[in-house]
């Protein structure tokens, strides 16, 4: 392999991930994965895997992936969001443009029921922040 490889392994999973000691300081010269933790990322939690005891250089590594994943995390919600604005003009283009009758009457009802649920939210999250000292 090139380079060095990392001492710790973040395996990805839904809501968290699973943490790997990496070593390849052993007899056979391959690669030993060990779990040792797992992490909550909606809360920022995270336990040792089994009767293990976390080192504190474990604890710290574990903390500062937790915030760089969480960094990403809402970097890719405010991301999507964006995305679907766009995908709400392209919508309105082709309901405009190319949409039939039949294909705007499958879609008008959940559309406009989406977009006023929306517009209640934003509004109302509006009115808090300018109400805000």
């Amino acid at each position: 392999m090139a380079g060095e490889l990392p001492d710790y392994f973040f395996r990805v999973r839904e809501n968290g991930a699973a943490v790997f000691r990496i070593d390849v300081e052993n007899r056979q010269r391959r690669i030993d994965m060990d779990q040792i933790a797992t992490i909550n990322i909606r809360n920022g939690d995270f336990k040792p895997h089994g009767e293990l005891t976390l080192s504190p250089r474990d604890e710290e590594e574990i903390r500062a992936w937790i915030a760089a994943r969480q960094e990403v995390l809402a970097r890719r919600d405010v991301d999507d969001i964006l995305r679907a604005v766009d995908h709400m003009n392209l919508t309105a283009h082709w309901a405009q443009t190319r949409a039939s009758d039949d294909q705007l009457e499958q879609v008008t009802d959940a559309l406009l029921l989406a977009m006023h649920d929306l517009r209640s939210v934003l509004v109302r999250k509006k009115a808090d922040r300018l109400g805000k000292p």
